[in-house]
This record gives structure tokens, C-alpha cells and sequence, in this order.
């Protein structure tokens, strides 16, 4: 008789890869269970409250890990079905052709990827359709090739961010509009589900508008008989038959009680840290350095990319609502006077006193933290940074997670906010104040007494890196552990170098293209 906790998947974790993965298994009919450690975010008022979101933090985990020096580090993640994409600002952007091949930055060399872009590129197109992207091809000066137009047209600009662009291309760069998932009809207002709040990045949405993992992948997911999805589980570690070449059971700690389940294929996807983590804590007589981890690279070569954010503050207030629709990439690849990659600009959705307090930036004279957040450009940097043996996930003798992160690359980083300061003082002059307008530009710690890299996890990857060398990678080129059969990988894990842009499209697309491997070896 079928053992009723024998699945012939199990996937952990439900979101932009967990969730998607799932998405596209269900219509194959095979028993899918999804395990999620965390719970529905609740929908409330709370959703769209500054004050409860950024300085309280009620939806972001109470965990606390540990830094490389063995003091408290709290993580600002969050365990919810949909994973982090209920809180992403939703900028969902393909890695750039070159991103997939062997890089030279100042800081060191980003390795090549064991696929290229031209496989990803397909999967690229489906994960735009499922997840409602909205954008231009061609705008942007770096766009790889794409065999589709984006499904929904880009995102408007509101007056100011309109200027701006403006301004961006008088200086001879090419600002285009930033790709986001959000589900926005601006033809028809009245039948848009996205209202165009000043509430969405880092938000959950309260109106279901938002291009999430649990609205787009998982709930449509559940709706077939044969997915069933386990919330507050948490898989506490993988035990394997004797020869270690297979998982034959999933551990789980669920209110309180343990559980065991069995699958055919089992799928972890929760996170580039705790991925590492679980396979961490999974360790056996077999693989006695943590599961599928002969090569020795699990938890290692982790990336979060060297992020900033930098306030353009002005005389003129900046009554801009949703600001994230505004990016620019003339510097992704460098320029005359600096030969390496930089980055990415773009910006965060506008910021408020209230959120602006719990990380107080340098304030500008004359100003009080509500007035700056006013009239603030919000801008968000993003650098790549290299993947180091040394930045890596561990557990201490606790079973603890522990982060030991030192920041690389940085000389990209600091020549992209130079460009970004001169692009800020060559804005035209205003009609109210002249070129007096602009007060100056200032860094912003959205995290409480921690740098970006260390707490701030949302652009987690590379800890699980994937590649054809069994010795320097624990993953195969279809995210199945090189050491054990049953095994894949399909968060951000997988990543061998971070490029510049958010991970999250491409964490989607790849689970689709792991999806379409697994359903051929399922069936």
C-alpha cells in the first residue's frame, strides 16, 4: 500500500524559484508537496504601514544569526509563503549576455556560467509572462536579445522621474524603463488591480497586485489535486539511504511534532543561506562536511552584491509616489575613463521620515528627516561582487548560521556613485531656486547599526554554485547535486557569479528550465 507521506516530489521553499518550480510541475499530475517555514502573510493594514514594515519590523524573521566574529546578526528576511518576493520591489531584469561568460573587473575576475545565455534566454520570455513584467527591450543600452517583446508595456513616469530621464539624456546616457512585475493597467485605472501605491517595495501588497511567488506560482499551483503545501515546516535536515547516493527522507519540525517525508526528487529552495545551511546540517557518515558537499564549495563563494543608497536632495519637494520606474546601465559594462564593470542605478520606492529614522543618513542643513524624505530622490546602487571561498554560510557548534561576508569590488562601486553625483549636478536648473536646487547627495543605511552587505540578504546567491567540474562545484548544469541523484537546487544558490542586477527573474527562469528537465525525468 503507497506509504501516504511518499511524494514523488517534495520542494522546500516557496518562493521566486521553490514556488515557480512547483508552478510548473503541477499540470504533470506527479504528488508535489511544498513545504514553507514560515506562514500566508497576513493581510491587514499593517501591509501598508511604514512604521510597522521598516521600524518595527513585524514581518521579518526573529532568528538571529551570527557574523565571522561570533556577535548577533539579525537577518532582514522575511519566511512567508512567496518566500521574499512578498516584500521585493519587483525589478525583475534579465543578467546581461555577457554576465554569463568570463568578466574582468578591477576587484578580480567573475567566472563563466556552465550555460549561456541563449538557453536561459527562452525561460527568460516565459518567466516575463508569468510574472506580469512590464517593460521596453531596446531602451536599454545593455539589453541582451530577446525572442519577445515584454508581454505589458513599461511602467510611466511620474513628472519628476520624467525630468530626470530627461536630464540623463542630455548628459548622453540612455535612462530606459526599469522591467518590474506589478499587475498595473494604465490604460484602465478603474480595472487595474495595481493602485500605484507608495507602498510596494518592501511591502507585501495588500492588494495581490504585486508580481509574487504566492500569487503568480503557488496559489494557481494549489488549485491542482496532486499539490498539497505545508506551512510552519521546517525541514530540520535530509537523511539518505546508506550509500549516501540518494535522500530518502525529509526531516521536518511542524507545531512542535517531527515529521518524515520520502519523495522520488527532492528540491531545496530556501534561499542561498539556508539552502547551504540545511545541506549543512545534513550531514553523515557519507558525506561528513554536509550533504553533496564533497567538493567543499557548499556555503562558500556567497554574493549579495555591494549595494547603496544614496538620496539626491533638492529645494523643490519630490512628490513622486511610485518612484522605481526609472533605471540606467550606461555604466553596467564601465566607460572611457574607468575600463571595468560599475553597476546598475536605479531607485527604491520613495522614501518616508518614519523609515528614514531607523537608519538616520547625514541630514541636509536646514532639514528635518520628513522634509528630506519630501524632496529625496531615492536612488539604489548595485555592484557586482566576486565570488570569495572565504564569504561564506557555516554553522557553529550551536547549529547556528554564521555569515562571515568582506566586501570586494568595491572600486566599481565607488566610481558609479562618482558618475551618479556629477549626472546629479548636471541636472538643468530649476525655474524656483537655479542650479542652488540641489542640497547634495547622501548615503542611506536602510538597516539599523548594520552595513547593507552583512544584514541586508534580499540579493542572496552562490553559495551552491553550479558547473561541470564535480571538484569545483556541487551542482550539475540541471541544479542536481553532482553526489546525490535525487537532489536539485533551485533558489539563487546556483549562481557561480552575481552580475549587477536583481537575482529574481533569473531565479524564475531557471526554475522553469530545472522544471522542464525534471518533468522529462519524472515521466
Amino acid at each position: 500500500m503507497a506509504n501516504e507521506s511518499a511524494y514523488d516530489v517534495i520542494v522546500i521553499g516557496s518562493g521566486a524559484g521553490g514556488g515557480t518550480l512547483v508552478h510548473n510541475l503541477a499540470p504533470s499530475g506527479k504528488r508535489i508537496l511544498l513545504l514553507e517555514r514560515g506562514d500566508y502573510v497576513r493581510r491587514e493594514k499593517e501591509n501598508w504601514d511604514p512604521t510597522a514594515v521598516n521600524l518595527d519590523g513585524r514581518y521579518q524573521t526573529k532568528e538571529v544569526w551570527k557574523d565571522a566574529r561570533g556577535r548577533d546578526l539579525h537577518p532582514h528576511t522575511n519566511y512567508a509563503v512567496g518566500g521574499n518576493t512578498k516584500f521585493y520591489g519587483a525589478a525583475l531584469f534579465r543578467l546581461r549576455k555577457e554576465d554569463f561568460g568570463e568578466i574582468r573587473h578591477h576587484g578580480g575576475i567573475s567566472p563563466a556560467w556552465p550555460v549561456a545565455y541563449d538557453e536561459m534566454e527562452p525561460y527568460y520570455t516565459r518567466a516575463e509572462r508569468m510574472y506580469h513584467v512590464h517593460g521596453e527591450h531596446g531602451e536599454d543600452p545593455t539589453d541582451p536579445y530577446a525572442s519577445e517583446p515584454y508581454p505589458h508595456p513599461a511602467v510611466s513616469h511620474e513628472p519628476r522621474l520624467q525630468h530626470l530621464a530627461e536630464d540623463f539624456a542630455r548628459s548622453g546616457l540612455k535612462p530606459f524603463h526599469t522591467p518590474l512585475g506589478i499587475q498595473i493597467d494604465e490604460k484602465n485605472p478603474n480595472r487595474s488591480q495595481c493602485i500605484r501605491c507608495g507602498t510596494c517595495d518592501g511591502f507585501p501588497c495588500l492588494v495581490r497586485a504585486k508580481a509574487d511567488a504566492q500569487v503568480l506560482a503557488v496559489d494557481p499551483a494549489l488549485e491542482f489535486p496532486n499539490v498539497t503545501l505545508l506551512t510552519n515546516a521546517f525541514v530540520e535536515r535530509l537523511e539518505t539511504i546508506p550509500s549516501g547516493r540518494a535522500v530518502s527522507k525529509v526531516i521536518v519540525r511542524r507545531n512542535g511534532g517531527r515529521e518524515e517525508y520520502s519523495a522520488g526528487v527532492v528540491v531545496v529552495s530556501a534561499g542561498a543561506i539556508n539552502s547551504a545551511a540545511l545541506l549543512l546540517r545534513s550531514a553523515n557518515d557519507r558525506h561528513p562536511n554536509g550533504l553533496a558537499n564533497r567538493s567543499g564549495v557548499v556555503g562558500r563563494h556567497y554574493m549579495g552584491h555591494v549595494n547603496s543608497i544614496l538620496m539626491a536632495v533638492s529645494k523643490c519637494p519630490n512628490p513622486t509616489i511610485f518612484q522605481k520606474t526609472l533605471s540606467v546601465n550606461d555604466f553596467y559594462f564601465g566607460d572611457e575613463d574607468f575600463p571595468y564593470p560599475m553597476g546598475h542605478i536605479s531607485f527604491v520606492g520613495k522614501l518616508d521620515g518614519a523609515t528614514l529614522s531607523a537608519g538616520a543618513p547625514a541630514i541636509a542643513p536646514g532639514f528635518t528627516l520628513d522634509l528630506m524624505a519630501r524632496h529625496s530622490l531615492d536612488f539604489w546602487l548595485t555592484s557586482e561582487d566576486l565570488p570569495d571561498p572565504e564569504n561564506r554560510v557555516s554553522l557553529d557548534g550551536q547549529g547556528n548560521i554564521v555569515l562571515s561576508y568582506r566586501p570586494n569590488n568595491e572600486e566599481g562601486h565607488k566610481r558609479l556613485i562618482g558618475r551618479l553625483k556629477k549626472l546629479t549636478n548636471e541636472q538643468r536648473a530649476c525655474p524656483a531656486h537655479g542650479h542652488a536646487c540641489q542640497q547634495g547627495l547622501f548615503a542611506r543605511n536602510l538597516y539599523v547599526g548594520e552595513r547593507i552587505p552583512l544584514a541586508g540578504v534580499a540579493h542572496q546567491n552562490g553559495t551552491i554554485r553550479f558547473g561541470n567540474d564535480p571538484q569545483t562545484s556541487a551542482l550539475d548544469r540541471n541544479c542536481k547535486t553532482h553526489d546525490v541523484d535525487n537532489l536539485y537546487v533551485v533558489d539563487a544558490s546556483f549562481f557561480p557569479s552575481s552580475g549587477a542586477v536583481n537575482p529574481a527573474l533569473t531565479i524564475m527562469a531557471n526554475a522553469l528550465r530545472v522544471g522542464d528537465h525534471l518533468r522529462q525525468r519524472l515521466a
